[in-house]
């Protein structure tokens, strides 16, 4: 090989050789010697009772006793006595078979110090294959073990804390794959998943964070108290409050070493508020029954304006029919005559009235449309009507969507609307002829609507009166109850309000089933 062809193998990362390399049985004999004596390993031959007869500067180094100390002496001289015999026992059988040993001892250095001895015991056999030294070569790796030792406690004490840890944790690659979990998250998708894999938990978990979790997913840029909810059947709501970080794992891979892809993961932290949540709703309650009381004492007062107006309104109508009918037949008479004329104050006191009346109307209460929780509202609802399902032996059965989309509305007119729903249910079943008193309501996504549906077992509505009792003024309740037949208009007057639609459900056969549907943006 020439000097450049020398210099060419240096720059690929090989040694730059100018002369033949000599074989190895050409080496001279002290050239084996220095390079054992030079070895960074503590190397030590010793007959076949274990007694020292060569020693190098490594092992002098790592035990403190020079040469002419151990030359001569046992290699028990190392020995720290705590070493369990099993690994004696172990070492000389290896060795009784000419098969070398390997294993971990507690040695002793000359001033008393102990250390960790990674150690690796060989027989050196003649020709003839019969043993005649041992060589035995160790390292001190009690550094190595203590950084071992720390790192496995560190990992324990981790452990430990997660697993104790109230808060549901979760560690994703980019792919949304579970790396590592606490009982806590695994608890958490079990009630969320309602006996489905942990899969799809997690992916409503994810769907809900929405342009949280991508921008984290995607961008790296953490959140934190990122509130959701879920509906979970029955009285069960949990509120959740989500953190999310970005970690940068490195690749434990050899062949990564010197060029360390990157490994993004994702680390999503949730904690269980739900205690929170129902004691502030709880105080929010009272102040919500009183709004609604509010609100239904103005509804009330509209619908005896309005009931008022529409008996008014008849009489004067035919005053002023009657009016138009005699000046016709009088002509030009009519002018003079007394009962015209009575009659002309009649019809203009009327028309007056109705006015009066028109104006003295009290104007629906109004209020910013902001993101509605439908099952919130429902649950708000049925909890303010408790008492009167009791009275009424009605059992309810709620079927709320986990997560639904948020509705943009009028927040107590929604609310007014379902309770007027619920508590025409609520008297359709109050009959004593209806024996069996249930009422399910339920939500769910269809299409781009929340669709509502409050099905109750009463008497029904027959399907010719499906629409008719939607016109304002008619109601299928007897006269003596008081009803002015203004509770369906005006649940669907606010319907319309949110664009959408309210009717009845003409293919339910055991009561009455009312349907809501509004309208969500495609972005909620």
């Amino acid at each position: 090989m020439s000097k450049a062809d020398g210099l060419e193998a240096s720059e690929n990362g090989s040694l730059p050789a100018e002369e033949p390399v000599a074989s190895p049985g050409a080496l001279a004999p002290e050239v084996f010697m220095h390079a054992v004596e030079h070895a960074p390993v503590s190397i030590s031959i010793t007959d076949l009772k274990a007694n020292i007869l060569y020693a190098n500067r490594a092992f002098n180094a790592t035990t403190g006793y020079t040469t002419e100390e151990v030359v001569g002496k046992n290699e028990a001289v190392l020995s720290n006595g705590t070493t369990p015999r099993l690994v004696y026992e172990a070492l000389w059988g290896r060795l009784a078979q000419q098969k070398p040993w390997s294993g971990v001892m507690v040695n002793r250095r000359k001033d008393e110090s102990q250390y960790l001895a990674e150690l690796t015991v060989a027989p050196v056999l003649d020709d003839q294959g019969k043993t005649i030294y041992y060589l035995g070569m160790h390292r001190d790796r009690s550094d190595l073990h203590e950084l071992e030792q720390r790192v496995n406690n560190q990992q324990r004490m981790i452990e430990a804390v997660l697993n104790a840890s109230p808060a549901a944790m979760v560690l994703l690659d980019r792919g949304h794959n579970i790396q590592l979990t606490n009982p806590s998250f695994v608890a958490l998708t079990a009630g969320i998943a309602r006996g489905q894999p942990m899969g799809v938990a997690l992916a409503t978990l994810i769907d809900s964070l929405g342009e949280n979790f991508i921008a984290l997913r995607d961008g790296g840029r953490p959140f934190t108290g990122r509130e959701i909810c879920f509906d979970l059947g029955g009285y069960s709501q949990h509120w959740y409050s989500c953190h999310g970080l970005s970690l940068q794992l490195e690749d434990e891979c050899a062949s990564t070493f010197f060029a360390q892809p990157e490994k993004h993961h994702l680390l999503l932290i949730v904690h269980d508020i739900t205690e929170l949540r129902q004691r502030q709703q709880d105080s929010q309650m009272n102040a919500i029954k009183a709004l609604m009381a509010e609100d239904e004492l103005l509804e009330g007062m509209r619908e005896t304006f309005n009931g008022a107006l529409h008996r008014l309104q008849g009489p004067v109508n035919l005053i002023g029919a009657a009016l138009r009918m005699l000046q016709r037949r009088l002509g030009d008479q009519a002018d003079t005559d007394p009962v015209v004329l009575a009659m002309r104050e009649a019809n203009e006191a009327g028309l007056q009235a109705l006015d009066s009346l028109s104006d003295s109307i009290p104007e629906p209460s109004t209020q910013a449309r902001m993101p509605v929780n439908i099952n919130q509202l429902i649950r708000e609802v049925i909890t303010i009507t408790t008492d009167r399902l009791l009275a009424q032996g009605i059992v309810v059965e709620w079927q709320p969507a986990m997560r639904l989309p948020w509705v943009i509305a009028s927040e107590n007119r929604l609310r007014s609307m379902l309770k007027q729903l619920v508590d025409n249910a609520i008297e359709a079943m109050s009959h004593r002829s209806v024996t069996r008193r249930e009422l399910r309501v339920s939500t769910q996504v269809d299409r781009q609507v929340v669709r509502i549906e409050i099905s109750d077992t009463g008497a029904g509505i027959p399907s010719e009166l499906a629409f008719k009792v939607f016109e304002p003024f008619y109601s299928t309740k007897p006269p003596h109850k008081g009803c002015r037949g203004m509770g369906l208009p005006m649940a669907q007057e606010i319907v319309t309000e949110h664009a959408g639609t309210l009717f009845i459900d003409t293919a339910y056969r055991e009561g009455c089933r009312m349907v809501v549907e509004l309208p969500f943006s495609a972005t909620s």
